[in-house]
């Protein structure tokens, strides 16, 4: 499991499902454009949804377990490219449709 820390908060997402959120969310803040991401909480902390607004002025840190890179499916970029320009923000998901992504939500002081 890799993360994605902001702010005080780091969001663990399996490195595959991490590497293509990479992907969405730098294309998003190089053009400066602030958005909603969104994702199913795991059993772990309440199996509910969380949210965070991801904005180019927050530093964001993305850090893998493994140390090779997966592949990329284009696909499941675009589907979750089109997701953050959508209003409701980018709602992570797995790679098939119907499988969502958990994510596990960490607070640091």
């Amino acid at each position: 499991m890799g993360y994605l820390a902001y702010e005080t908060r780091s969001i663990e997402f399996e490195d595959r499902v991490l590497a293509h959120l990479q992907i969405v969310i730098v294309q998003k803040l190089r053009r400066r454009e602030g958005f909603l991401m969104s994702w199913r909480d795991g059993n772990a902390i309440g199996d509910g949804r969380s949210s965070i607004w991801l904005s180019s002025d927050i530093p964001l840190f993305f850090k893998f377990s493994g140390g090779q890179a997966p592949s990329i499916n284009a696909e499941w970029i675009a589907t979750l490219s089109a997701s953050a320009n959508s209003s409701r923000g980018l709602v992570v998901s797995g790679e098939s449709a119907t499988q969502p992504a958990i994510g596990t939500t960490r607070h640091s002081d």
